[in-house]
């Protein structure tokens, strides 16, 4: 395979994961109708560790973990909880497309903690990019907040906890195949959601009660599961084929494959100020990682600069 068929294949796999990722959060949606929010939750890691269990097997690779890295997959594992319930509990009642164009200030969220919390050189060109995008997330929960209440700002809890998942898995994926990480995380966080579940039916919270789906529900929380699974192999594929700088706007095509399945299964379809405020988002978005590539550009001429005769 050629370096060319190998973007085309990382492009084509990327678009995949633009297409199955938004089943995930319908397919959420119809389980959470029926299904505490806390089962849907602990669904989606059960049939995302045992469809990857065959798949870690099959690929010859280890299932050992050292306490480095039990370490590190168990924060995975927890961001990964927090993220998918809140998630869950948001697009329960509102529009996917408006739970998800909150979501997307999580690259914002990625750049102000590393600029805070690990000190990376980050300009003010993107601080402002952030800031904007925010401002953009703002427009969106406005009038979600008027029509659902506190709710609306549970996305914003799924932006922070991912943003510090993929932080972490950063560091992780320096020590760990990407396969056996989703394996592991899957299977942690499983194990982490029994417990919390007992305390939440313990308490009388609804949304953590321990009910078992019926009918249907069975299947809904199956294809969460399943379409989570299916998306995030595509991503990490993805990401072996094709540098994450070309991967990175096509995300974006995310928010249209969510807007068409929240419209063909909800007839949910976001209004102008939603609108306005997603163009602000990955328009912000967007320049970000084109000021990203400048850096890296800069970094990689700053350290192998071309020769005389080619400047």
């Amino acid at each position: 395979m050629n370096p060319t068929d190998r973007i085309l294949t990382g492009v084509a796999l990327m678009i995949g994961f633009c297409i199955f990722a938004p089943l995930i959060d319908v397919a959420s949606k119809l389980a959470a109708q029926e299904v505490p929010v806390g089962v849907v939750t602990l669904g989606r890691f059960v049939v995302q560790g045992a469809l990857m269990a065959p798949v870690v097997a099959l690929m010859g690779l280890s299932f050992r973990l050292t306490p480095r890295t039990l370490g590190l997959t168990t924060l995975r594992a927890v961001m990964a909880i927090v993220s998918t319930y809140c998630f869950v509990a948001a697009v329960k009642v509102m529009p996917i497309a408006d739970a998800l164009a909150i979501v997307f200030v999580e690259p914002f969220i990625i750049l102000l903690i590393g600029k805070l919390v690990l000190s990376e050189q980050v300009g003010p060109r993107r601080l402002a990019a952030s800031v904007v995008g925010f401002g953009g997330s703002l427009l969106v929960i406005q009038p979600s907040f008027a029509a659902f209440g506190a709710i609306a700002l549970f996305p914003l809890g799924t932006a922070v906890s991912f943003a510090v998942y993929m932080l972490i898995t950063r560091h992780l994926s320096r020590e760990m195949h990407p396969v056996p990480m989703q394996f592991h995380t899957a299977i942690v966080a499983g194990l982490l959601c029994l417990p919390i579940l007992t305390l939440g039916h313990s308490v009388g919270e609804p949304s953590l009660n321990f009910v078992a789906p019926e009918g249907i529900f069975w299947l809904w929380c199956f294809c969460v599961g399943l379409a989570a699974t299916v998306s995030h192999m595509a991503m990490t594929y993805a990401l072996k084929f094709a540098p994450s700088a070309t991967l990175a706007p096509l995300h974006y095509l995310e928010i249209v494959t969510a807007t068409l399945f929240g419209y063909l299964f909800f007839s949910d379809f976001p209004d102008l100020l939603t609108w306005v405020g997603v163009s602000v988002i990955v328009g912000s978005g967007l320049y970000v990682i084109h000021r990203e590539r400048q850096v890296a550009r800069a970094a990689r001429l700053t350290l192998d600069p071309p020769a005389p005769e080619l400047r």
